[in-house]
């Protein structure tokens, strides 16, 4: 991992996951040890309407925690019920963070690569649907970061799991004094529990 990076993820740590939060979280973590039991691979897909906030949130932390842990074989992926662009102050929230973050285009839904450590792979990041071919067709947990991607997609095809994780939007501060400070605290909880999701795994 990345100085900064590590540096940060000691904060991470440190946060305290609620009881009510971890039986959220339970689901997540008995599909992710079943697949390491069964010597499977582990393919994890965050889906939220725009796939533009929490659902890359979601997946850059849960693919960073793996690695931090060392559960092998997982794929960490992120969709949304339509496409947008992933929003430039997830990309400032991340780098700040430590993660090494370059853009690849530019555009109306730039592509961003996104590296946590020095000789890992990069996690592509940019706005598409769930069922797009860089996703997983089968086998896949589908996690539902927003209620509204949950209740508009009633059925998800191809995933084996299907797992309500909800995170409250940090949209809701975009244009406002509090828009830094509430991203962070959206980044941070979701890197926590993603975190804590991980550190339950058996080897």
């Amino acid at each position: 991992m990345y100085p900064k990076l590590t540096k940060h993820i000691e904060e991470i740590l440190s946060l305290e996951i609620s009881e009510e939060r971890k039986a959220v979280l339970q689901p997540l973590i008995d599909f992710i040890q079943q697949k390491k039991r069964d010597q499977e691979s582990i393919s994890v897909n965050f889906i939220c309407t725009h796939n533009s906030r929490r659902s890359h949130l979601a997946q850059i932390w849960a693919q960073t925690a793996s690695a931090y842990f060392k559960i092998s074989n997982v794929n960490c992926y992120s969709g949304g019920t339509e496409t947008t662009a992933l929003f430039p102050k997830v990309v400032e929230i991340l780098t700040e963070a430590g993660f090494h973050i370059w853009k690849l285009s530019d555009g109306e839904n730039p592509v961003y690569a996104v590296k946590y450590s020095e000789n890992a792979l990069p996690l592509i990041g940019f706005s598409k649907k769930h069922d797009t071919i860089f996703n997983p067709s089968t086998g896949f947990a589908a996690v539902m970061t927003c209620s509204q991607a949950d209740k508009g997609c009633p059925f998800i095809s191809g995933a084996e799991k299907r797992i309500p994780v909800m995170f409250e939007d940090p949209k809701i501060s975009d244009g406002t004094p509090e828009q830094t400070k509430i991203y962070k605290e959206r980044s941070l909880q979701i890197g926590a529990e993603m975190f804590y999701v991980f550190s339950k795994i058996n080897h």
